[in-house]
């Protein structure tokens, strides 16, 4: 386990902001930084690495932490931080979701979409840095369980928060025993977080539902725009395109396959009505590049061209 301390004591005022701007970005990944009072801030952080996670112990007055878009633009690896307050509660917003962590709880927070973090009295928190794809072997799709508050005072949670708590006291200078000490903590959150009661699940899948309904509506709006791409809509919703990928995932579908196909649709509906208009008028006005593309994929949808299709409409309006 190597270990390193870092403190604001002896710093002067006028250095201190940068100083721990510095130090968070160093532990965990960088973040914009709000303090209350900047000159007067006091802050202590003792990180270690154990074995795949880090651990560390971060004592501050008052804060306010931001992850935003141009942090995350930059990273090169997906991790999560659990973080678990001992002195005083946490507000924590993420993808739609805003949650106060007391002590004796704790949350699991993703550091490729965007956050903000903060308490607003002096606290002493335990947090665990762990990528991805560690905790993923573990545990089906962790990203479901962010931005909700576990019960680390009782069960599963009770263990998981007290061993982390004190592997991060006592430090161990064997690599063996790191390993075999972050397996388990690893095993033991999985645990902990794949108990999660089915109200806060339900909470969770509400949110990530309600997204993707917005992102369909944005779509639904902008059918007609030929530029439209998984970055536009997510800028309109105000997520990531990732987490847009992943909401579309969650039915089986991809944000390109549902802009396709609603454009079909609407353009089938536009031909069951009188006078549509030309094959290439209405190729363009939803989107499509060309008619002939639009006249494959048609096809492809539906069974018959659109030509087809509208011919048969007539003949039945005929009959």
């Amino acid at each position: 386990m190597t270990r390193s301390l870092h403190s604001t004591d002896r710093l002067p005022a006028s250095a201190r902001a940068g100083h721990w701007n510095a130090v968070i970005a160093e532990a965990y990944f960088p973040l914009d930084l709000t303090f209350r009072d900047a000159a007067r801030f006091e802050g202590q952080l003792e990180h270690s690495n154990v074995g795949d996670i880090s651990l560390s112990r971060l004592c501050t007055e008052a804060v306010q932490y931001e992850r935003h878009r141009h942090h995350i633009s930059s990273a090169t690896e997906e991790q999560y931080l659990i973080t678990i307050p001992r002195k005083s509660p946490v507000d924590f917003r993420q993808l739609g979701r805003e949650v106060r962590c007391d002590p004796g709880g704790f949350i699991l927070e993703r550091g490729d979409e965007p956050y903000r973090f903060s308490y607003a009295n002096a606290n002493d928190l335990c947090v665990l840095k762990i990528a991805k794809p560690v905790l993923a072997t573990k545990l089906r799709n962790p990203d479901r369980y962010c931005a909700l508050v576990f019960n680390g005072r009782e069960g599963i949670g009770s263990l998981f928060t007290t061993m982390a708590q004190q592997i991060q006291r006592h430090a161990s200078s064997d690599p063996n025993s790191d390993a075999v000490l972050s397996r388990h903590l690893v095993e033991l959150l999985a645990l902990a977080l794949d108990r999660t009661s089915e109200v806060e699940q339900g909470a969770g899948s509400s949110v990530r539902d309600a997204h993707r309904r917005r992102a369909e509506n944005v779509i639904l709006r902008d059918l007609s725009n030929p530029d439209l791409s998984p970055e536009i809509i997510a800028d309109a919703v105000g997520i990531s395109k990732r987490y847009l990928h992943e909401l579309f995932a969650e039915v089986n579908c991809t944000v390109s396959q549902f802009v396709r196909e609603e454009r079909l649709k609407a353009a089938r509906d536009l031909l069951q009505m009188p006078n549509p208009g030309q094959m290439s008028d209405i190729a363009y006005r939803f989107g499509f590049s060309d008619q002939a593309q639009f006249s494959r994929l048609f096809k492809a949808k539906f069974g018959q061209t659109p030509s087809g299709y509208r011919a048969q409409i007539t003949a039945a309006c005929n009959d």
